[in-house]
């Protein structure tokens, strides 16, 4: 044994400490040597060895069960004097935290996996409160432990157990109080530890922004001089299988003069990942032939700063969630930096964020090759045009959630495109004599600005399914129109272009080329967005439900305006609700405006 060695582990749930059966050290820890036996040895090293060879980010992404290996040394676990075996995991990395960890596989899932695979107990600490109140202590005995099929994850409220002193504790409680024990005992310490990791930026490709520095043999390292900038790509490198970027074979782009001592030097070949890029593009796109061919001088700001102050900043970002723990907190820290140096005036890059779901094959699985369940659009495209399959994908379901392809589907949305080309283009079969009443004009003018009201609402809201399923109805309302006298009136015109106007978002190109035929203005995409006047959307009438003793026995229309009064009067004259009501006499009259009217009647 080593007890004069020792190492610190870190770990965001010191309550759980008495469930401590192992520990893993970083393979770049510098105890590994010292610890590991002879006999133990060839083994550890060649995995320290191949884990080495891995990048941190390889190491923490590669997916399927977790590796180790032991050293064949144990640890004393500070809380209970128990020896715990110390193994060995790439998963664990030196950079964050301690470089050592402690295995509490009873209440983590992925030490619970690490211990099933290298046989190691997994002692229960932690139960839900209704198991410690019905008082069966079996439920966390050895025999438990050892019965586990997952780790069970601490939830507020639950109680330690098998923990000396601090049994019966509830959680989060009792992490406050086991932290401080720790510190009394000087066997540990709290502290704040960041996610946060150095960022290298260096790729090994063409297609980057170049690293601006020069290699010399005299003066090392060089910055390329400010007037020197921008360090443009070559456009005539060549793509060969070397493993390696072309740069690096470019003798015009590679070869330099030191721009300090004026020896033969050369460029930094490897570039920048486009992260670097991409976390300000929104910035660069606002003017992006700013000061095209004038040299920038260092207190120039790269986009037209007074366009900045108008667009920015980014009031709706739309991506996938992956974008959360990448491209997203790049782009915060650019803000802030920018921020910081008084280029921008607000602390956060977009107002608003909407992540869109996934389309998934027609078998409900992700798309991929080895399924063989990839949807190339290009091919409906080809078949149905390009606003169907646009159409058809926001059709599918919620956008937020997504949902499965399906081939047959796509069909109906074709088909509601032929129906408003024919709505638009085509004579009624057969025109309606004389005029249209002023009913039909308001019925007509009442369908026009409620769907708008709801087209408008759900584009605000990504409810792009409800969306096209409202335009769909509003066709087909339209249709049934076209057959009466209301054809060819300001309010058929009206609703004709309304429609356009709301479907242009969605399926800009049969609404462009509509808008044309009929002779409007060009754009379609240039216009104003229509205004929905909710005087023409209100309801001249509503169906209101009359219960008897909570059964629906009548429905009944009534103005949208009618008062408490006036709808009980409606609901008691009514002679279907006179039958079931009869000599019984009236308890109560329950009123729920616009919706129904329950009679209690015993």
């Amino acid at each position: 044994g080593r007890e004069d060695l020792s190492f610190r582990v870190f770990t965001t749930r010191p309550d759980t400490i008495f469930g401590m059966s192992f520990a893993v050290l970083a393979p770049e820890h510098p105890l590994v040597e010292q610890i590991t036996p002879p006999d133990y040895w060839k083994e550890v090293e060649a995995y320290v060895t191949e884990a080495k060879n891995k990048s941190e980010l390889a190491r923490q992404q590669e997916a399927g069960e977790k590796t180790g290996v032991f050293t064949g040394a144990y640890a004393i676990n500070p809380a209970n004097g128990q020896p715990v075996p110390i193994f060995i995991a790439e998963y664990v990395l030196m950079s964050y935290g301690t470089g050592a960890i402690m295995g509490v596989p009873a209440h983590d899932q992925r030490d619970f996996e690490f211990a099933r695979k290298y046989g190691l107990p997994t002692p229960i600490v932690i139960v839900p409160k209704e198991v410690w109140e019905a008082g069966d202590a079996s439920a966390w005995s050895q025999e438990a432990s050892e019965a586990m099929e997952r780790a069970f994850e601490v939830k507020e409220n639950s109680i330690m157990v098998n923990s000396g002193p601090f049994t019966g504790l509830t959680w989060p409680e009792s992490f406050d109080k086991v932290a401080a024990w720790l510190e009394e005992r000087a066997a540990g310490e709290r502290k704040v530890n960041y996610r946060l990791r150095d960022w290298l930026i260096s790729r090994q490709r063409y297609w980057g922004t170049p690293i601006p520095m020069i290699h010399c043999p005299n003066c090392g390292v060089v910055p390329v001089p400010y007037e020197h900038l921008p360090v443009l790509l070559p456009e005539d490198a060549e793509f060969k299988p070397t493993g390696e970027s072309p740069l690096k074979y470019h003798e015009g782009f590679l070869h330099v003069q030191c721009p300090i001592c004026g020896a033969d030097a050369h460029r930094e070949t490897d570039t920048m990942d486009t992260f670097m890029d991409s976390s300000w593009y929104q910035y660069a796109y606002l003017s992006p032939y700013w000061k095209e061919g004038e040299t920038l001088s260092p207190d120039d700001v790269p986009w037209d700063k007074a366009v900045g102050e108008y667009w920015l900043p980014v009031d709706q970002y739309t991506g996938g969630i992956e974008h959360a723990t990448m491209h997203l907190l790049y782009t915060r820290f650019f803000t802030k930096v920018l921020r910081d140096m008084g280029l921008v005036d607000f602390d956060e890059p977009m107002l608003r964020l909407f992540n869109q779901g996934m389309i998934l094959g027609s078998d409900g699985e992700k798309m991929s090759k080895s399924r063989g369940n990839v949807v190339n659009p290009d091919d409906y495209v080809s078949k149905y045009g390009a606003d169907t399959v646009r159409a058809f994908l926001m059709f599918i379901g919620p956008w937020d959630e997504g949902g499965p392809w399906n081939p047959r589907a796509i069909d109906g949305v074709h088909r509601f495109l032929h129906r408003v080309w024919a709505l638009v283009l085509d004579e009624p079969k057969k025109r309606a004599e004389g005029a249209p009443s002023e009913q039909q004009i308001r019925n007509l003018r009442r369908a026009t600005h409620q769907t708008l009201m709801k087209v408008t609402s759900d584009y605000e809201n990504f409810k792009f399914n409800t969306m096209i399923a409202a335009l769909m109805a509003f066709s087909n309302t339209l249709n049934a129109a076209k057959e009466t006298e209301v054809y060819g009136t300001d309010a058929w015109g009206e609703a004709i272009e309304t429609l356009l106007l709301m479907m242009a978002p969605a399926m800009p190109h049969i609404s462009e080329e509509l808008w044309a035929r009929l002779g409007k203005p060009y754009s379609i995409h240039l216009q104003a967005w229509p205004q929905a006047d909710p005087e023409l959307a209100r309801e001249e009438e509503v169906e209101i439900a009359v219960q008897v003793n909570g059964k629906v026995r009548a429905r009944i229309n009534v103005s949208p305006e009618a008062s408490q009064e006036e709808l009980e009067k409606l609901a008691l004259a009514n002679d279907r609700v006179q039958k079931w009501i009869g000599d019984k006499p009236i308890r109560k009259i329950i009123v729920v405006p616009g919706r129904l009217v329950n009679i209690i009647a015993r």
